[in-house]
């Protein structure tokens, strides 16, 4: 008869080989309760928390809690392989996401006072132009009047775009006070770990969303970004060019 450990043990390694692009820990823990009802999810905890270091010959870490299986390895990035969303970003186009994203900064996240979507060669230079410009100016009603703030973002709908964006997003912090990147939701985990922890070091704002449904893109917010200075000769710059449509 095998014991609770081995039970668990053989449940995880059927779950993570099912997963070619890896599990996240606390999706893989939720999974085994499912299956394995009985077992208290503290015991299932205790028993899958360091598998990669019981089992290293059949379970690894790409990134920071997420396991995947080692049959997996040769599929890391760097070598060819088929995006999970190529299907879907030939459906639509990236540009329909950035009035939907325009809103949401404004309406939901309310990190803006009024953003418009962008895009193209507007800003003339090598260094790119966001997709979206938003703008937070002190509103009538507050008492204390904060400075105006000027947010980027960056879109993409094709996963295998993401380094680019993330030095998009970078170079917009010279004239940013925030900085985001919206990136699928389909993304692969490691890759999506690995924005997270660039995000969080550099402090731009991670958002993940449907990139097949510009109706409903479902943006949710993974990191926040940190408020930071701007050069304002760059500021001055680059919103003269804009200065009617984000100011009027």
């Amino acid at each position: 008869m095998t014991t609770k450990k081995e039970t668990i043990t053989l449940k995880a390694l059927e779950i993570i080989k099912s997963f070619q692009d890896g599990i996240r820990y606390s999706e893989l823990v939720n999974k085994i309760h499912d299956e394995l009802p009985d077992i208290p999810t503290n015991t299932i905890h205790g028993t899958v928390w360091n598998l990669d270091v019981r089992l290293p010959k059949e379970i690894y870490k790409p990134a920071r809690g997420l396991f995947r299986h080692t049959t997996f390895r040769e599929l890391e990035p760097g070598k060819p392989v088929e995006s999970k969303i190529s299907s879907a970003v030939a459906k639509v186009k990236e540009e329909e996401f950035y009035e939907p994203f325009a809103d949401w900064l404004v309406n939901v996240l309310e990190d803006c006072t009024k953003a418009i979507p962008l895009g193209g060669t507007k800003f003339k230079d090598k260094w790119g132009t966001p997709d979206v410009v938003g703008i937070r100016e002190p509103r009538k009603s507050d008492i204390i009047k904060p400075a105006t703030e000027i947010v980027s973002a960056e879109i993409k709908i094709d996963s295998r775009d993401l380094i680019t964006a993330f030095g998009q997003a970078c170079s917009y912090k010279l004239f940013s006070h925030k900085s985001y990147i919206v990136i699928p939701k389909e993304s692969s985990e490691e890759d999506t770990a690995r924005l997270d922890g660039l995000c969080l070091i550099f402090g731009i704002g991670l958002i993940l969303f449907d990139s097949t449904d510009p109706e409903n893109p479902e943006f949710d917010i993974r990191v926040r970004p940190i408020k930071q200075e701007p050069d304002m000769f760059y500021v001055n710059k680059y919103m003269k060019l804009i200065e009617d449509d984000l100011f009027s």
